[in-house]
């Protein structure tokens, strides 16, 4: 890493980047009960809105910052992301009403686009390949640990200061973020690199990216792969609580299943360069089809509460681990073709996956009825198209490689 930063206080700052979409998400989850109650007393289930406005902004904010730190550089839309973010997030403190919050939700996760999107691109202009593929990877296992620790300190926040301190703290996580940035990290993008902010060019670049056999491919796996981990956080928490009557141990439980997941970005970094990238998300999807078809079949037998809880625990597992071994080398495989756009090519998958991720999960998450059916069914059918999609991609590279 040239420049101020050292490689280690890069990959630090970069998962912070990325954690802030998983602080914003998973630290709401305790308050959400609270929140209805408050705000929506006739119908507390509209306050599950308060995750999906913020997934919807994300997907918005996420196609536009990618080109906009095109044209104008990675720092200056960081800095007016995260202003975006931070003033959202203290509308959202001051709300009374549930509507307010639902609109501040969804402009906080226009801003947390900026820092999410970008820093990826910030990557793709200073490292390239299986290297790029270890930054990411490395960087995701913050992401992946944060979830670990959210919704304990959620609840923390509730405790001390009711959910409105939720939002200040993620005013202060933003203000500490940004200030690293500002002092520490370079401007990545060199102005004779910079793409003049043109519709045409825009679409243009969109179309070369779904053009690109590999490219695409890789952007639809990461939506399969983005729909599982959606579906599974949608209906965690009612699994808990009606399937296995845990509501009150579920921020411990998700914090023990996180933590042991964040092994999944070590165990990546470790093995990306040896093995490629390709290979590494074929095998964790394969895996993923084997682990959700037992759990479908053990489901069907008569199994002890404690068993059945271990057998969901150890499931839930399985779909963090899997986000940790595809998420970084798909996003690196994606990216690798696209270095001349790299902030339009991250904001496209980004958006795309995102949006559509999030569009799948929301009706899987609505045909829960008290059983483990829908998301078993759904994440096998994902898993499974995804693991289909990868060889074909491998047939893809071979026919490249002639």
């Amino acid at each position: 890493m040239t420049g101020r930063m050292s490689t280690g206080e890069f990959i630090a700052l970069i998962a912070m980047m990325f954690a802030t979409i998983a602080f914003s998400i998973d630290s709401m989850l305790p308050a959400l009960p609270e929140i209805g109650a408050q705000l929506s007393p006739d119908d507390v289930n509209r306050a599950q809105l308060i995750l999906t406005s913020f997934v919807l902004g994300m997907g918005i904010g996420t196609f536009f910052v990618g080109p906009l730190s095109d044209a104008f550089g990675r720092k200056p839309v960081i800095f007016v992301g995260s202003a975006l973010y931070i003033v959202s997030a203290a509308v959202a403190w001051a709300s009374s009403s549930l509507e307010l919050l639902l609109v501040a939700r969804v402009a906080q996760g226009i801003g947390c686009a900026a820092p999410r999107v970008v820093s990826m691109a910030v990557i793709r202009d200073l490292y390239a390949g299986r290297e790029m593929a270890r930054i990411v990877s490395i960087a995701m296992m913050i992401f992946t640990l944060v979830p670990a620790v959210a919704p304990m300190l959620g609840a923390g926040m509730i405790a001390i200061a009711g959910w409105r301190g939720i939002f200040a703290s993620f005013i202060l996580f933003s203000v500490v973020t940004v200030l690293w940035m500002g002092l520490r990290l370079p401007e990545s993008l060199k102005k004779e690199d910079r793409r003049p902010l043109r519709l045409s060019l825009m679409a243009s670049a969109a179309r070369e990216m779904f053009n690109h056999p590999t490219v695409r491919v890789s952007i639809f796996v990461q939506t399969l792969c983005l729909g599982m981990l959606f579906t599974m956080l949608t209906m965690v928490q009612p699994v808990y609580d009606v399937i296995h009557d845990s509501a009150d141990s579920f921020p411990f439980w998700f914090g023990f299943v996180a933590l042991m997941a964040g092994s999944a970005s070590l165990l990546n970094a470790a093995l990306v360069i040896r093995v490629g990238m390709r290979r590494l998300v074929t095998w964790a999807l394969g895996a993923q089809i084997i682990v959700t078809s037992s759990v479908i079949v053990l489901n069907m037998m008569p199994l002890s509460a404690n068993m059945s809880f271990a057998v969901f625990v150890f499931w839930q597992t399985s779909i963090f681990f899997t986000a940790g071994m595809t998420m970084g080398n798909l996003n690196a495989i994606a990216m690798e073709p696209m270095g001349h756009i790299a902030g339009m090519a991250a904001s496209v998958i980004g958006a795309f996956s995102t949006v559509l991720a999030a569009a799948i999960a929301a009706p899987i998450g609505l045909l829960f009825d008290g059983s483990l059916t829908p998301l078993t069914t759904g994440i096998l059918v994902m898993s499974a198209t995804g693991f289909g999609l990868m060889l074909h991609m491998g047939r893809i590279e071979n026919r490249l490689l002639v």
